[in-house]
């Protein structure tokens, strides 16, 4: 492609189809109409996609990029059609997932003067994103957006932002396409992650190291985590796994990163992991952290966390190495690179009495798992499962519904299991369902949502049913914000205060609204029924909303109370 002399709204769109962007998720506003009007010049070349609030938008471009593995891209307009991305943007950093926000705002010469909707929002966002650009020169625009993109999706993935000034949406200036442009004109830290992205930060002796503690092991544990996912490495936690005949534990976001029906997969692991997970953890003379982050979930009360385990801690950002558990040793970088190059060196084990130990341990079961009542939500995954098969991208919200789902689904691949890990974002689902079906329009994609969940974000249906977008939505209603009732169930001598939904909406008469079809299901019968007839609405390219009712006191269990070490558990 030749240069162009253009403004700098056709310069943003040129720049983001040369990173190979193909839609773009977000709402109009004053000031970045220019933005809209080129995007309408150019809707042959980049789609967009008219969400029905700008926090959506954020959590469609974030379960774009989880699913696919591409960099998701938002768009909002100044004041608070910025600060709506913020709560997406937060949920795209806590769980390393690549995304480029972009922002419009009031004109360089009213920066700073409280201006009708100006706002600081690359300062609002500092915290949450790995870097953010104010465009202040329309001949800095095409690297600012090179550069972004590198480092969101460089070393540890991430949301970043450009927030751009309305005069240099408008302001004329000349795209110069990547290969034709002077390397000198890259921004400084641009060069810097160009010259070292694919270069390893570990060495020979880190590897040495972890193969040496490795080998002397006598109860080994394998804990991995969403860096597993993130990096592909799913082939070779695998190998290492049956290498060493060790046990593997996974944390919420390492889910799918190991085959469910593995003999040696124990579980989820933490608040809500299994029995076997937690206790092998608790009883390991050594940890083989891999992309995981040792988070409060998983540790619980640290000082009780694994007394007798030394660590050993892969992962790519050396700033998670000590922060919240002592590792003997780390090997920093891509865990796939560096799993290969440990499983190189890695003598074989056999099977032994500690193996026999896990197995003991994985038949300790909570009762209510065994002996459900009502409609179970393990009947609801497991049946869904059977129905949409293993390529069926599922996603939750946030509360009892998706720790279920990270303890029943019988999930065998990574990238298919998107939900908010670290932030806990309600409201996230049907904005993440929308990007993730877009991303990967011939999979199956199932939203597991709770009825506290789907009130917050049950306007997508709008953009949902607008492009007929076909998603499998399963409400668990069980008329009560599950999971703080659980706690205040356990923990404040059942003293309700302000979990009772007993009010509406009616589902089905909403998903009818919007013109989607409503089903409702309250015994296994209706729901099976339910389930076949969504999915031929599905494969029509329509959605369909289940309202399954369940127990409101059915309890996720096992469960860690808060301040107890991960093996002292309610069964």
């Amino acid at each position: 492609m030749e240069r162009i002399e253009c403004n700098g709204s056709r310069i943003l769109i040129e720049s983001l189809i040369e990173q190979g962007v193909e839609i773009i998720f977000g709402y109009p506003g004053g000031k970045v109409l220019h933005i809209y009007d080129e995007l309408y010049k150019q809707r042959d070349r980049i789609r967009h996609i008219l969400v029905s609030h700008e926090q959506h938008a954020a959590h469609a471009a974030d379960g774009y990029a989880r699913s696919t593995g591409k960099t998701g891209v938002c768009l909002a307009t100044s004041g608070p059609g910025a600060t709506n991305l913020v709560t997406g943007i937060a949920t795209a950093y806590m769980d390393s997932v690549p995304m480029v926000a972009i922002t419009g705002n009031v004109p360089t010469n009213l920066l700073g003067k409280d201006s009708f909707q100006e706002v600081d929002i690359a300062g609002v966002t500092m915290p949450i994103v790995k870097h953010n650009w104010i465009v202040r020169n329309v001949d800095d625009l095409a690297e600012i957006v090179r550069e972004a993109f590198i480092i969101a999706q460089s070393g540890r993935p991430g949301p970043v932002l450009i927030d751009i000034p309305q005069d240099i949406t408008s302001a004329m200036g000349t795209w110069i396409p990547s290969a034709e442009r002077n390397p000198e004109s890259m921004g400084p830290q641009a060069r810097r992650l160009d010259a070292r992205i694919s270069l390893p930060t570990f060495t020979e002796a880190d590897i040495s190291r972890a193969v040496g503690m490795i080998g002397k092991a006598k109860r080994p544990v394998i804990y991995a985590g969403g860096g597993v996912v993130i990096s592909d490495a799913a082939c070779e936690l695998k190998e290492l796994a049956e290498k060493l005949h060790a046990p593997v534990a996974l944390s919420l976001m390492g889910i799918g990163s190991f085959p469910y029906n593995h003999p040696l997969y124990t579980g989820m692991v933490g608040m809500h992991g299994s029995v076997a997970s937690n206790r092998a953890i608790q009883k390991a003379d050594l940890i083989i952290a891999i992309g995981a982050r040792f988070s409060d979930r998983v540790i619980s009360k640290a000082d009780t966390f694994a007394p007798s385990a030394k660590v050993i801690h892969f992962d790519i950002d050396p700033a998670e190495i000590n922060k919240n558990v002592r590792s003997v040793t780390a090997v920093i970088g891509n865990v796939k690179e560096s799993l290969k190059k440990v499983l190189d060196s890695l003598p074989s084990r056999t099977a032994g009495e500690w193996n026999g130990s896990i197995n003991e341990w994985k038949q300790e079961i909570p009762e209510s798992h065994l002996k459900p009542k009502g409609l179970h939500p393990k009947y609801i995954l497991e049946e869904t499962a059977k129905a949409v098969g293993d390529d069926a991208i599922i996603v939750t919200d946030v509360g009892q519904h998706q720790m279920w789902t990270g303890q029943f689904y019988p999930f065998t691949k990574s990238r298919t299991f998107l939900t908010s890990g670290g932030f806990g974002t309600m409201g996230y689902g049907l904005g993440a369902a929308e990007g993730a079906k877009l991303g990967n329009p011939k999979r199956p994609v199932v939203l597991f949502t709770g009825d506290g969940c789907f009130r917050m974000n049950c306007g997508e249906l709008a953009a949902i049913s607008h492009y007929k977008i076909p998603v499998l939505v399963v409400i668990f209603n069980n008329g009560v914000l599950g999971m703080v009732r659980q706690w205040q169930t356990m923990l404040y001598e059942e003293r309700y205060s302000e979990t009772n939904l007993d009010r509406p909406p009616d589902f089905i008469k909403l998903a009818e609204a919007y013109g989607l079809s409503g089903y409702t299901a309250n015994d296994e019968a209706s729901f099976r029924e339910a389930l076949t007839v969504g999915l031929k609405d599905n494969a029509e390219g329509k959605t369909a909303v289940i309202n399954v009712i369940i127990d409101k006191d059915e309890n996720v269990l096992p469960m860690v109370p808060g301040g107890k070490a991960i093996d002292e558990q309610i069964l």
